[in-house]
């Protein structure tokens, strides 16, 4: 398999944090009974897939390396969802499912301005495109399930028993 450039491996990076994100988006939505906040989880969910398929897109461009880099974005996927595993147990609740998506949507943003730095570098006017997309769109997920967790948090009897 080709080895990767460290451009390449962030590429595969968002690429499996993009799948994870659409199992993610998944569970959660079935731990809320909010119905604003699962038509969001849906929009976060269709904007996962659309994010995969641009960023695949820009790796089918790489000569030769389509398939190191999708290797990578599997390992990725594979870490991500077992977070998500270890982190929602089989007692989660909706604010347990928000705050997951708020670590993980701060996850992507961080790897989207990461590939961004990297890409001043590397000047690949296909992969800018992609970031200049998704970069603002994983920074309003992040609020949005930020804002999800503090409207379910609000809800909660702080001094209840866990």
């Amino acid at each position: 398999m080709a080895e990767l450039t460290q451009i390449e491996t962030k590429i595969g990076e968002v690429i499996g944090l993009a799948q994870a994100a659409q199992g993610a988006t998944e569970k959660v939505s079935k731990l809320v009974e909010d119905g604003g906040l699962k038509q969001t989880l849906e929009q976060m969910h269709r904007e996962a897939v659309e994010t995969e398929e641009r960023t695949t897109k820009v790796a089918e461009t790489l000569d030769g390396k389509k398939t190191a880099i999708l290797e990578k974005a599997r390992e990725t996927k594979q870490e991500a969802t077992e977070m998500m595993s270890t982190y929602l147990g089989s007692d989660a609740d909706g604010l347990d499912g928000l705050e997951f998506m708020t670590m993980a949507e701060a996850g992507e943003v961080g790897h989207w301005q990461i590939l961004d730095t990297m890409n001043q570098r590397a000047r690949n006017q296909e992969l800018q495109q992609v970031i200049d997309w998704a970069t603002p769109i994983q920074e309003r997920h992040l609020d949005e399930a930020l804002r999800g967790s503090l409207k379910l948090a609000a809800k909660e009897d702080p001094n209840e028993p866990a």
